[in-house]
C-alpha cells in the first residue's frame, strides 16, 4: 500500500518504507533523525517543472498532466519505485505546506493509475 506524509509531521508508519520524492532535502530535517529509509530525488519533479507550478492550486492540473509526462520520460526510477512497493508499505515523503496539491500527492495517483504500474496496490 502507498500512503503519503509530510516529511514534518509526526508519523507512525511502523514496518513501511518512508521514500522522500523531494528533488531538495528538507529544510531544518537532521538526515540522521529523519527517519527516511531512501531518496529519490530524480522521481521529483524537475527544477524547471517545480519553480513554474510553485504550489498554486490553479495550476494543479497542468502539473499533473507535466509531471506525468516527465515521469513516463523515468520509466526506470518508477520502475524501482514500483518494486520497492511492491515488497511491502511505502510511505511517500514531501516537504510542500499544501498537502493537497503536491508532487507526491501526482506521484502516488501515478503509480496508482498509469499504465505499466497499476499492479502498486493502491492506497490511502
Amino acid at each position: 500500500m502507498i500512503t503519503i506524509a509530510r516529511v514534518y509531521d509526526k508519523r507512525d508508519q511502523a514496518g513501511a518504507i518512508s521514500v522522500l520524492v523531494d528533488r531538495v532535502w528538507p529544510r531544518g530535517v537532521a538526515k540522521e533523525r529523519a527517519g527516511i529509509d531512501l531518496w529519490i530525488k530524480d522521481i521529483a519533479p524537475s527544477d524547471k517543472l517545480r519553480k513554474w507550478f510553485n504550489h498554486e492550486d490553479s495550476k494543479w492540473a497542468e502539473f499533473r498532466r507535466k509531471y506525468f509526462a516527465e515521469l513516463d520520460g523515468k520509466m526506470e526510477i518508477v520502475m524501482a519505485l514500483r518494486g520497492v512497493s511492491e515488497g511491502g508499505n511505502v510511505v511517500l515523503l514531501y516537504s510542500a505546506r499544501n498537502t493537497v496539491h503536491n508532487n507526491a500527492v501526482a506521484l502516488k495517483e501515478y503509480l496508482e493509475t498509469h499504465p505499466g504500474t497499476a499492479s502498486v496496490n493502491p492506497g490511502h
